[in-house]
């Protein structure tokens, strides 16, 4: 675990640490890769540059948004963030599928095309509890429940036709009943198979679901926000995790693919069994020449080579040899379990600054949030030494670090640009103009292409106005924004990056936009290697009234 403030090199740290364990364990990372988790894409654009420069393919570089196969999320903002993102979901979700466990107050009737078939209540608990206590997930044991209530079907239904019903008939009956409409919509009423998004969306739609998952969990303001904030069209960063944790508790039931798997092995050792006898028939095989599995692969359909990357990005449930999480101090206690679930062997270089963190969810204590995963196996390395920043611009950072966490000291800048920060500020309704101004004046000084690069920081709400008013600054969002000679971020879009020059807009805004705001704040101070301009309306925030204004 490496801690350290703006500036002090984690991320250099941690992708040589990347390099080095590729060759140095080669044979391992190259069968199972290795997992880089950034802050941002634009941020991962950039790590993307940096590896294959180093030659190392055998990486998968993913935010946390997108870490769950066939969901990206890239919405941050979510007022129900902390609730999402607290261990206690755990129980809850484990709840939520307890209860998808149904079983009636009363026995009940099943049509089966057309014959209505009693179904008792004490057999659906007995299905019930013989598929509990398998200890599977939920979806798996959910091929036992549906066979013991089949059967039950199958004898009840004979009972009602009053025929006999030998034991080696079950079978057939059953996969008869199974087959029926009514009997399908009683068995999914009582034991459904979910995906992990269906269940999530259940769980925040349905009022009484919720209530009965986290009564005891959550209180009820907890429960309401989470309710109110929760749109299963549109999975927001803090829901990815309770997907991944849903996963693991429903499970699939993977019983076709086994098979299939079976099958395709039977073949392959009939193929070579074939392969076998044409070289000894031939006399190729006293030649030494080809063996029987290589000449029977040679006519096989393999379909396309996969690499490792594209392997596991697409593998829920891939063990990967290494992980590396930079911005470490924003993942949430969920998103830390999502992770740990990536890398069984804990094998994993994590960096990060607490005094920067910007989610509300995020992390206060690496002991915290390590702990419950490697006690006991984890080290912290402390870096102290800022390379980046320069110690004029610091000292403000300083400023704004010693209100929002005075426990915590920033890094010693070991350079000096002799270049002040400035605050411009302006009455009301005067800053997208003034920001504007401030960016084209940069722009100019900055001369061309190469003489630098140039930041547009501002709140999440005024990114809109900010893009029409200077089209000249690419939005982080866009791919291009990294080779641009200005690019407009918001807070979270910059984190991990460094720029020439940062126009900083409206930092009350930036304050105010969440709970932890004023990190949000520290952080796009410390984004500038060379100069930086703060750029406000009415009165700037008393962190920074030492930069006084024009």
């Amino acid at each position: 675990m490496v801690q350290g403030g703006p500036g002090t090199g984690k991320t250099v740290a941690a992708l040589h640490r990347a390099a080095y364990l590729l060759y140095t364990h080669r044979r391992a990372l190259e069968r199972k890769g290795v997992l880089v988790i950034g802050p941002n894409p634009t941020f991962l654009r950039y790590i993307s540059q940096v590896l294959p420069s180093l030659g190392e393919t055998d990486v998968v570089l993913r935010t946390l948004g997108d870490l769950y196969p066939g969901v990206t999320a890239t919405e941050t903002a979510d007022p129900a963030a902390v609730i999402k993102g607290d261990v206690r979901m755990v129980e809850v979700l484990r709840r939520a599928v307890r209860n998808l466990q149904r079983v009636p107050k009363a026995d009940i009737t099943v049509n089966a095309d057309g014959v209505p078939i009693p179904l008792r209540r004490e057999a659906i608990l007995r299905a019930r509890d013989r598929a509990r206590g398998l200890g599977r997930p939920h979806n798996v044991a959910r091929k036992l429940f549906v066979a013991e209530l089949l059967a039950e079907l199958a004898r009840a239904e004979a009972r009602v036709l009053d025929r006999p019903l030998e034991e080696e008939d079950i079978p057939d009956t059953r996969a008869r009943l199974g087959d029926a409409p009514g009997v399908l919509a009683t068995v999914d009423s009582l034991w459904p198979q979910l995906t992990p998004q269906q269940a999530l969306a259940a769980l925040y739609c349905d009022g009484n679901a919720l209530q009965a998952a986290a009564a005891s969990v959550l209180s009820s303001p907890e429960r309401a926000l989470l309710t109110a904030h929760a749109d299963p069209s549109a999975w927001t960063v803090a829901d990815v995790p309770l997907l991944d944790e849903l996963a693991e508790l429903l499970g699939f039931d993977n019983s076709e693919q086994r098979a299939a798997r079976r099958a395709l092995r039977r073949e392959q050792e009939l193929e070579a069994k074939y392969a076998a006898e044409v070289l000894q028939i031939t006399g190729i095989a006293d030649l030494g020449m080809v063996d029987a599995e290589t000449l029977a692969s040679w006519n096989r359909d393999t379909g396309p080579i996969l690499t490792t990357a594209e392997r596991a990005e697409a593998d829920r449930t891939w063990a990967y040899g290494h992980v590396i999480i930079d911005e470490a101090q924003e993942l949430s206690a969920m998103a830390w379990r999502m992770v740990a679930r990536r890398v069984p062997s804990r094998s994993m270089t994590v960096v990060g600054d607490v005094a920067q963190t910007g989610s509300p969810a995020g992390t206060r204590s690496w002991k915290a949030v390590l702990d419950p995963f490697a006690r006991g196996r984890w080290r912290e390395e402390r870096l102290t030494v800022n390379y980046r920043t320069p110690a004029e611009i610091m000292a403000v950072a300083a400023q704004v670090l010693a209100t929002v966490a005075p426990d915590e000291r920033p890094p010693e800048s070991v350079r000096s640009e002799g270049l002040p920060p400035r605050a411009l500020g302006g009455p009301a309704g005067s800053l997208v103009a003034s920001v504007a101004a401030a960016a084209r004046a940069d722009l100019a000084e900055i001369g061309g292409p190469d003489g630098g690069r140039l930041a547009v920081i501002v709140p999440d709400a005024r990114i809109a106005e900010v893009v029409a008013a200077l089209p000249e600054a690419i939005p982080g969002d866009r791919p291009e924004s990294l080779e641009s000679p200005a690019a407009l971020l918001t807070v979270t879009q910059a984190k991990g990056l460094e720029f020439d020059r940062v126009v900083l807009a409206d930092p009350a805004g930036i304050m105010a936009q969440s709970a932890n705001g004023g990190h949000d704040l520290y952080v796009a101070i410390t984004r500038a290697t060379h100069r930086l301009t703060v750029v406000h309306e009415g009165d700037i925030p008393a962190p920074l009234r030492s930069l006084g204004g024009d």
